[in-house]
């Protein structure tokens, strides 16, 4: 793979990624592309390869197969200089919890090489994660979130352009996973690049792009709203007849309108998949008119994202037999 530099738009350039320990594939032809200044989630369930791929992204593990340039670079022949271009937050980061806040972020820098003139920029990381204040406190002293906090804090010291977030999120309250975001999107607009896994699926929403993966496979990426047309096949709409009025004839009337992608009846009322939801709203609503049926309400519906995760994973689930037996 050709070479890029360091002012190459494209970030990570991933072609038929694959990785193996034994009788596991963790990682099956996985095909990526990250754009500088951008967010991309990698969403999954435990086990589906999220992991793997940062630690072959970030050099950490060698790759069985496959192309890769990560900051132009081939990850297995990154040098220290290379390096110090990103900052890898990991699942579970080894700090001193004798050392104070920031007596551990200055060793961090100090791994990083940075010059011992730092103390501006210690402050300036520990703002950004509001723990200037508590710069002083023990780390076995500070909570759970705090120490999260100083994680990204040593992530962010060196001033990396590029972050492999690795579930930065897990096991802290909605409140601070929040307030994370928060500080991702604030990176993002600096012209930072993120990657971020999570298995909070409802995450998706707060990035540019989304990798969905199951079982080391990298079944899409989309945006968040591409994402919800690609798992439902186009927007959903509920409508809500009067009681009684909707007859099966009808309902089979509705189901051969050619911009009608899929229909469900729930109790009374419809599910429907249409191509667009604004304009076929005003469709939907001249032809139950003419033939004279009533209606509640039509009501676009957007779904949540563990819906969106549910029903494409279910649906590449059912594509794989399939598959397997052709």
């Amino acid at each position: 793979m050709r070479n890029g530099s360091a002012d190459d738009l494209q970030m990570v350039c991933a072609r038929g990624i694959s990785k193996r320990f034994g009788d596991q594939q963790p990682l099956r032809g996985v095909d990526l592309d990250i754009s500088r200044g951008s967010i991309l989630g990698v969403i999954g369930p435990s086990g589906c390869g999220k992991t793997t791929l940062v630690r072959v992204l970030t050099g950490i593990l060698g790759r069985d197969g496959g192309e890769l340039s990560v900051l132009g670079t081939d990850p297995q022949h990154f040098t220290p200089r290379h390096r110090r271009r990103f900052g890898y937050m990991p699942q579970m980061p080894i700090l001193f919890p004798n050392l104070s806040l920031i007596a551990n972020l200055n060793f961090v820098a100090s791994v990083y090489g940075m010059p011992l003139r730092r103390r501006k920029r210690l402050r300036d990381v520990l703002q950004f994660v509001d723990l200037w204040d508590h710069r002083h406190k023990r780390l076995c002293e500070a909570s759970g979130g705090m120490q999260r906090r100083l994680v990204l804090a040593a992530t962010l010291v060196h001033g990396p352009e590029l972050l492999f977030l690795d579930e930065p999120t897990a096991g802290i309250d909605p409140i601070l996973r929040d307030r994370f975001w928060g500080r991702f999107r604030d990176l993002r607009d600096a012209g930072r690049t993120l990657l971020v896994t999570t298995q909070y699926v409802g995450e998706a929403a707060s990035c540019d792009l989304v990798a969905v993966m199951s079982e080391g496979r990298l079944l899409l990426v989309d945006s968040p709203d591409g994402l919800r047309r690609r798992a439902y096949g186009g927007d959903l709409l509920v409508i809500r007849p009067e009681a009684g009025w909707l007859s099966h004839q009808q309902l089979a009337q509705v189901s051969a309108m050619p911009f009608v992608r899929r229909i469900t009846r729930r109790a009374d009322d419809l599910m429907i998949v249409v191509d667009d939801g604004a304009a076929d709203t005003a469709k939907l609503l001249a032809h139950f008119s003419s033939v004279g049926i009533p209606l509640q309400g039509v009501e676009p519906v957007v779904p949540s994202f563990d819906d969106v995760f549910v029903e494409l994973i279910e649906a590449d689930r059912a594509r794989r037999p399939a598959a397997e037996a052709a």
